[in-house]
């Protein structure tokens, strides 16, 4: 199987292994979802599921770094107020353009997994596939009908998962 390179070199940035250290930190202790590599890597692999099942024709790196990246500024919503999509938006776009260059993303490449992040959060009309893609998985990956503090959560039951999907 070919090695993700670009994914890894994501992963391995310092700038994401700083704020993934401190949204480790900030969500120590919290009895809802988290936002870990488990979490990360169960939408990328959701995602590229119904990537496959569906034909979309999206690259394996491309669905696995916009995962890999969607939450990236949720500590930046815990500590600063900002919406975690915008933070997460900037930091990726940040760390996509600071790869080395034989792990560097094209522009257009960099502009679709940026605005899969941005856009993760909330479904619209319009969106790109790529954005469209991880927010469905985002959600997807979250078992709130397993979860223990479910009763506690501040989600709508709209927006719950309330059943096992791919």
């Amino acid at each position: 199987a070919a090695k993700m390179k670009r994914v890894n070199a994501i992963w391995e940035h310092p700038v994401f292994q700083a704020y993934y250290k401190r949204l480790q930190e900030l969500e120590a202790d919290r009895i809802f979802c988290r936002h870990q590599l488990e979490h990360l890597l169960d939408t990328a692999r959701i995602a590229y599921i119904q990537n496959l099942e569906e034909h979309l024709g999206l690259e394996k790196e491309w669905i696995y770094a916009a995962s890999l990246l969607h939450d990236v500024g949720k500590c930046c919503q815990y500590e600063e107020g900002i919406p975690h999509e915008v933070a997460s938006a900037q930091i990726a776009e940040k760390i996509l353009r600071t790869l080395p260059n034989e792990q560097c993303f094209t522009e257009e490449e960099i502009r679709q997994i940026v605005t899969a992040v941005k856009g993760h959060r909330k479904a619209r009309e319009n969106m790109e596939p790529l954005e469209k893609l991880l927010c469905e998985s985002d959600k997807k990956s979250r078992m709130c009908y397993a979860c223990p503090a479910e009763k506690l959560c501040s989600w709508s039951e709209e927006k719950k998962n309330k059943e096992i999907e791919r």
